[in-house]
C-alpha cells in the first residue's frame, strides 16, 4: 500500500535527532509489518499492529508528536480502506493538525495531509468539503513545489476525479489533461504514472461513451507498463481489468473474457492464488460469464473469491 509506505518518509523530516525515537526500531518493524499485511489484504491483523504503532509513539513522544501523526495516518488509511469514513476522518482531523503545528500550515506535508481527510470527504458524500480540500492541497503544491511538480499533478487528479464522480465531466478533463503534461515533462512520457493518468483520462472518456478515445489511451497505458514494468508485472492486469470493462460495456465479450483471463494469470503469478487482487480477477470473470449467460462457469469462480475475501478479513 504505497500510501503507507509514503507517511513513513514523514519521519525524516521532522525526527532527527529526536529524543524520542528510543524505541523506533521496533516501531518502525511495525510499520513495515503493516504495510506487508495492507498489501496482503490481511487488514484486521495489519489494524491491530497500526493501533500497537499509534500507542507506541503516543507513549514516546506524547499525543502531539510527528511520530503520532504517521501513525494515526497508517491507522486512517487502513479504515478507509474497510469503508470505516467515520473513523478514518477523526484520525486523519488528528493528524493534519499536528502536521500543521509541526511543520506550519503551507508545507508539502500538510497538503498530503489535506488530500487525505478529502478523499474520506469524497467517500462519505461530502464533495463541496472535499473539493475545499483538494483545492487547498493543490495551491500549497503550486506554491511550495512549482506549478510544474509532478505532485502538483497528483492534486490535479484528485481534484477532477472527484469532478468526475459528480458528472461535471467539462470541469474535470482539462485537469486531467495538465496532470497528464506535467507527467510527461517532468518523468518522461514512458514513465509509470503516465499510464496512471492516462487510464484516468481514458476513464472519463469512457464514462461520457468515447469509447475509441478510451480504448487508445487504455491501450497506451498498458503498453508503458509493459515496457517499463514486463508484461506480467500487477500494474498490467489493472490495464487489462480497465479494457476488459470497456469491452464489457461496448457487448464484445470474447475480448472482455481475453483481457480478464490474462489479468488473472499475472496476479495469480506475481501475487499468489489467495491474494486479494486475484479474488478481483476472478469476481470481474464471473460477473461476465453471468451477464452473458454462462452461470455454471461462473459459479466456481464467485466461490473461489468469496473464500478468498473470507481469510483477508
Amino acid at each position: 500500500m504505497n500510501r503507507l509506505a509514503q507517511a513513513l518518509s514523514f519521519l525524516s523530516i521532522v525526527l532527527a535527532g529526536s529524543s524520542a525515537w528510543a524505541q523506533g526500531d521496533e516501531w518502525q518493524t511495525l510499520n513495515t509489518q503493516i504495510v506487508s499485511l495492507s498489501q496482503q489484504g490481511s487488514y484486521d491483523r495489519a489494524i491491530e499492529l497500526a493501533k500497537k504503532a499509534l500507542s507506541m509513539a503516543e507513549e514516546a513522544g506524547g499525543s502531539h508528536h510527528p511520530l503520532v501523526a504517521v501513525s494515526l495516518n497508517n491507522l486512517a488509511l487502513l479504515y478507509k480502506t474497510q469503508g470505516r469514513y467515520a473513523e478514518a476522518a477523526l484520525l486523519y482531523e488528528r493528524a493534519l493538525m499536528i502536521k500543521e503545528t509541526v511543520l506550519g500550515p503551507h508545507h508539502p506535508n500538510v497538503a498530503l495531509g489535506l488530500n487525505n481527510l478529502a478523499e474520506v470527504c469524497r467517500a462519505q458524500g461530502n464533495s463541496a468539503r472535499a473539493e475545499l480540500l483538494y483545492r487547498r492541497a493543490l495551491m500549497i503544491k503550486e506554491k511550495t513545489l512549482g506549478s510544474d511538480h509532478p505532485s502538483v499533478a497528483t492534486s490535479l487528479n484528485n481534484l477532477a476525479a472527484l469532478y468526475r464522480t459528480n458528472g461535471e465531466y467539462e470541469q474535470a478533463e482539462p485537469l486531467y489533461k495538465r496532470a497528464l503534461a506535467i507527467r510527461e515533462k517532468a518523468l518522461g512520457k514512458d514513465h509509470p504514472s503516465v499510464a496512471t493518468s492516462l487510464d484516468n483520462l481514458a476513464s472519463l472518456y469512457e464514462a461520457q461513451g468515447r469509447h475509441g478515445q478510451a480504448e487508445s489511451l487504455y491501450k497506451r497505458a498498458m503498453e508503458i507498463r509493459e515496457r517499463t514494468l514486463g508484461a506480467d508485472d500487477p500494474a498490467v492486469a489493472v490495464s487489462l481489468d480497465n479494457l476488459g470493462k470497456l469491452y464489457e460495456t461496448q457487448g464484445h465479450s470474447g475480448r472482455a473474457e481475453l483481457s480478464y483471463n490474462r489479468s488473472l494469470r499475472i496476479r495469480e503469478k506475481a501475487l499468489g492464488r489467495d491474494h486479494a487482487a486475484v479474488a478481483t480477477s476472478l469476481e470481474n470473470l464471473a460477473t461476465l460469464y453471468r451477464n452473458t449467460g454462462r452461470e455454471r462457469a461462473a459459479l466456481p469462480l464467485e466461490q473461489r473469491a468469496t473464500v478468498i475475501r473470507a481469510t483477508k478479513r
